[in-house]
């Protein structure tokens, strides 16, 4: 009576019966085996703008406990989901609920062209400082009366 229960049922028999699982998940009585192909690599779930929108209406019309966690289970959804969609919505990017687009962003010029501006900028200041200059020079030799050629006069550019 070692291999028997009270009500008489073998012990082998107990665990086809109950549904016995091993470790790995396979069961006892040698079932299908899982597939052993993996994805090279996973996709990422991308949600469209009307879905989003379409759940976070579901979602704020729950009002029973437990409906909002039924709706989640029921769309293979996380509670962090609803939050984020919950503030985009209210930081005002949800009007088109577009996903953000991952990596660095697209640069707007060229950087070489912010310097070359920067250097403009810098020229322009000091062509304005040097013309400001001759013409208080020129002042200078009109009151000492020191006549000043010209670049035509020179034959020079």
């Amino acid at each position: 009576m070692e291999g028997t229960r009270r009500d008489g049922a073998e012990l082998g028999d107990l665990a086809e019966t109950e549904g016995a699982r091993r470790a790995s998940g396979v069961s006892a009585t040698g079932g299908a085996a899982p597939d052993p192909e993996v994805p090279a690599k996973a996709k990422r779930r991308q949600f469209s703008a009307e879905y989003r929108l379409r759940v976070l209406r579901e979602a704020d019309g729950c009002k029973a406990p437990g409906e909002v966690g039924a709706l989640l289970r029921r769309e293979g959804l996380y509670s962090s989901h609803l939050v984020l969609w919950r503030r985009q919505r209210e930081a005002g990017a949800l009007s088109g609920l577009r996903g953000q687009k991952r990596g660095p962003k697209p640069k707007g010029q060229d950087p070489r062209v912010k310097q070359l501006e920067k250097e403009n900028a810098r020229l322009q200041r000091r062509l304005k400082q040097a013309e400001t200059i001759i013409e208080i020079q020129k002042k200078v030799a009109g009151i000492l009366g020191i006549p000043l050629k010209t670049l035509d006069e020179d034959g020079n550019d």
